[in-house]
């Protein structure tokens, strides 16, 4: 709209904005996941399993992941389990698809998926499929297209991804497709940068990224980006979602090796993955999803 104001931040001109301070994450991260009775711990209780998994990707990243207690995380996420094999953030919570994701996530991470009842957490993830294909979070029947993404991107990692009905799960997807080559949470709404990342990241997995309009999406993307430099994640919105449209990762996943990659979800890169089909036609669907994110990114900076 002519005249609207640009929703966006402004830093101070302060060097310490324009450094990485690697250390000082990692510290933060440890001194966190310590600090029990902190009131930031404590009031994210409601997420405590995802927040586990974005700290642990986040050390594992910065080479730090030896600093965390691998015995002591395992055995919180194996008191996450209900008894319906689904996953809650903490213990005496609900079970949700978020959390089943980040819980088996954080097990790929550490290597131990046996030390659950992985054929629950199938039964679990099976159970939330809908007849139009789309995917429940949980037993109170909220429809979004992230969960879309965490069945198949769960069910991947696990090697179970036959257990659903892919084909009418991408249908679903495709139907929440906008005329801007974004993606909604369901049929009919707005196009969201959060979104995107999950129906593109879907759709990888299920071997069927050809779907994709890599023209439109690419361009909405790329008009995400704010004066600042920070990315919003739709039109009007403040920038925010830096971590759903332009964190390398793995959204454009080879239908060969989905697993490789899935877990580094929470270094995703919707504009990144995009940007690559676009730069790389012809390799897309050989060489590994990461490899051309990053080729991806070498060539606008060197551009």
């Amino acid at each position: 709209m002519a005249g609207a104001p640009v929703k966006d931040v402004t830093f101070p001109d302060n060097p310490a904005t324009k450094t990485l301070l690697l250390e000082k994450h990692a510290d933060y991260i440890v001194a966190f996941e310590k600090d029990k009775d902190d009131l930031e711990y404590c009031i994210t209780e409601f997420l405590r399993v995802s927040g586990v998994y974005w700290g642990l990707t986040a050390m594992d990243l910065m080479g730090q992941l030896h600093r965390m207690n691998k015995a002591e995380v395992v055995e919180f996420v194996k008191s996450c389990q209900d008894p319906s094999g689904g996953f809650a953030p903490t213990e005496h919570h609900d079970p949700h698809l978020l959390y089943t994701l980040s819980a088996v996530q954080v097990l790929v991470l550490y290597d131990c998926v046996e030390v659950v009842d992985v054929e629950a957490v199938v039964t679990f993830v099976k159970g939330l499929q809908q007849p139009d294909g789309s995917f429940i979070g949980d037993k109170w029947g909220e429809v979004d297209t992230r969960f879309s993404f965490c069945s198949l991107a769960c069910l991947a990692l696990l090697g179970r991804l036959e257990e659903v009905d892919v084909e009418k799960a991408v249908q679903f997807v495709l139907k929440c497709m906008n005329f801007d080559g974004g993606f909604g949470r369901v049929p009919g709404s707005e196009s969201h940068a959060g979104q995107v990342y999950c129906c593109v990241g879907a759709l990888a997995i299920a071997g069927q990224l050809y779907h994709v309009d890599a023209d439109r999406l690419g361009w909405w993307l790329c008009e995400r980006q704010l004066p600042s430099g920070g990315l919003n994640g739709g039109c009007g919105c403040v920038g925010c979602l830096e971590t759903s449209v332009c964190t390398p990762s793995s959204v454009s996943l080879s239908p060969l090796t989905p697993v490789s990659y899935v877990f580094y979800e929470a270094h995703r890169c919707s504009f990144l993955s995009l940007l690559a089909i676009k730069l790389f036609p012809a390799q897309h669907e050989t060489l590994p999803p990461l490899t051309l994110c990053v080729c991806a990114c070498v060539r606008v900076f060197l551009s």
